[in-house]
Formats: C-alpha cells, structure tokens, sequence
C-alpha cells in the first residue's frame, strides 16, 4: 500500500489515462478526488471506486476555470485534511490545419492544456507549502510536444510548454518540499482513440516494441513518479511511447 494515508487529485479522469492513474492510486490505499468535465462519468466512476477499492469523491467540471480548480483543492483540504498528490492530466487534443486553424481553437487548447495546469499546480502548490511533507505534482505531456506531428502544432506547442513549467517549477516549489514532473505518453489505447478502428493496428506497425500502450503503462509510470521512491526525481520528463519517438514514422 504505497499511497496508504496520501491524498491524491487527478484531472481528466473519467475515462482513458486519467481513470486508470484513479484506480491504481485507489489499489495502493490512496483517497482520490477524482474529476472531470463530464459529470456523469465522474460520478460513476468514483461510485464504482468507492464500492470496489476505496475512498473516491467525485468534483466535476472544466479544470481550466478557476473556481472548479479551487473547489478541487477545497475538496480534498475539507475532506481529508491534506492534498499530498496532483495529477494534472485533463487536456483537449483539435485537430486542424495550421493555415487555416481557427482562433477558438487555438485559445481552447491553451486555456484548457497550459492554463488548466498551470493554475492547478499554483493552487495546488499553496495547500502543499503548508505541509511539512510537501507533496508531488505530475503534469500530462505528450510525445507530441517533443516530434512534429501533423495538425497538431497548437496541441503540440501546449504539451511542449507543459515541460518547460515543471522545470521552471524546480525553482520555485523545491524550497517546498514538491516535486514537479512531466509524463508524456505517445499512442495509448483509450476510449477515445479506438473510435478509429484502425488506430491500434497503425501504431502497432510503426511502434519499435510492437504495440501501442495501454492505460496500465502510462499509469504505472505516472505511480512511480508520484511515490516515495521518486521524491528526489523533479523537473524531468518521462516519454512513454514504446520507443517511438527515436525513429517518429508518420502513422499518415
């Protein structure tokens, strides 16, 4: 039970990524503020965690507003009494052609992926100062922000920033007692990218380890930085992506 007595708070968690971090916190003895914009599959899920490994609470809503984000921290603080672990994984992927990417679009990616997280690890970061154990944060990046992908240089551009604010944070949270890391995973199997039905057998041919992730991978490695064992390790970026971005094949 390495996360017996922590509290934990992940974004973009009804589903995918996000869900499996959730569950495998909840299976090492974590209490988990669990959220996203969909309020139905926020609450289901953490009924069903509740039911299943644990203590769950679901807060829906837009983890880019600044009145969820507070409510998220409110949550955990009135609930438990302490905010030890942030997964900042709630993030838009839209798609588009850069000559003709439209303004709303443009702006949704940057308020949702670099403002979502930027002004959750602040708040999050003024709970933690207080705690003499301080806490760990870890952002969700993508393979994205580190190869040129086609139309997804906004997306991109986003993730990319993403790395940059972990290192920038060493300086400003490490007196505190957090660790800030980044996780960028390339192709993994969710809900969402097997609504193309040829989308595992793509990234299967073009992966050097022959598959393209599951929740399972990136969560483990997502677990590890957020443990005990990690607590030395801050301001690095951990690619998950089965090797991919060392030869970067276009999936086009």
């Amino acid at each position: 039970m390495k996360f017996k007595d922590k509290v934990a708070l992940v974004t973009g968690a009804g589903q995918g990524i996000g869900l499996e971090i959730c569950r495998k916190l909840l299976a090492e003895g974590a209490k988990v503020i669990l959220n996203d914009l969909d309020a139905e599959l926020a609450t289901e899920a953490a009924g069903r965690f509740t039911s299943e490994s644990g203590t769950c609470i679901a807060v829906p809503g837009d983890s880019s507003e600044a009145s969820v984000i507070q409510q998220l921290i409110d949550t955990a603080v009135a609930q438990f009494g302490q905010l030890d672990i942030v997964v900042a994984n709630a993030g838009i992927t839209l798609f588009g052609d850069f000559l003709s990417y439209p303004p709303e679009s443009f702006f949704r990616v940057m308020q949702v992926n670099l403002g979502g997280t930027f002004f959750l690890a602040q708040a999050a970061a003024n709970q933690m100062k207080q705690q003499p154990s301080g806490g760990s944060m870890i952002f969700t990046s993508s393979v994205t922000g580190h190869q040129a992908h086609k139309q997804l240089a906004a997306y991109g551009m986003s993730k990319a920033a993403i790395e940059m604010l972990a290192r920038n944070l060493v300086l400003e949270l490490s007196p505190f007692r957090i660790n800030v890391n980044t996780i960028a995973p390339g192709a993994t199997l969710t809900e969402r990218t097997l609504e193309n039905p040829a989308y595992e057998d793509i990234w299967a041919s073009i992966t050097p380890m022959g598959r393209a992730a599951s929740v399972a991978d990136i969560a483990s490695a997502a677990l590890f930085l957020v443990s005990e064992e990690a607590r030395h390790i801050t301001g690095q970026n951990l690619i998950i992506d089965g090797g991919w971005t060392c030869i970067s094949p276009s999936p086009y």
